[in-house]
């Protein structure tokens, strides 16, 4: 079910903040498939560092879970984030209209 507060916390984490794109790059990816952080990094041209980072925040908001331990880690959407897309994708499009 849908939280009525996650609209207020996807702005703030894709809209409200600087690595708000690239966050939202690796949530499309990851929609699709897991990955790890070195392929994320790859596919998307960003610093590894980078990737670590804009990972950890969503991590702590709840957006993506990870499986695995190590290098062996893979990250998932998050089933919090899977229940609010539609509010994500309403972001999504007012960001592409700015």
């Amino acid at each position: 079910m849908p939280d009525p507060g996650a609209k207020q916390l996807l702005w703030f984490i894709f809209a409200g903040s600087r690595g708000g794109e690239n966050r939202m790059k690796i949530i499309d990816l990851l929609k699709s498939r897991p990955y790890n952080i070195n392929q994320l990094s790859e596919t998307l041209g960003l610093d590894y560092k980078a990737v670590q980072h804009h990972i950890s925040i969503m991590q702590k908001n709840n957006l993506v879970t990870k499986v695995g331990e190590k290098y062996g880690i893979l990250y998932f959407i998050s089933n919090y984030l899977e229940s609010n897309i539609g509010s994500l994708e309403e972001i999504k499009t007012k960001m592409k209209q700015d």
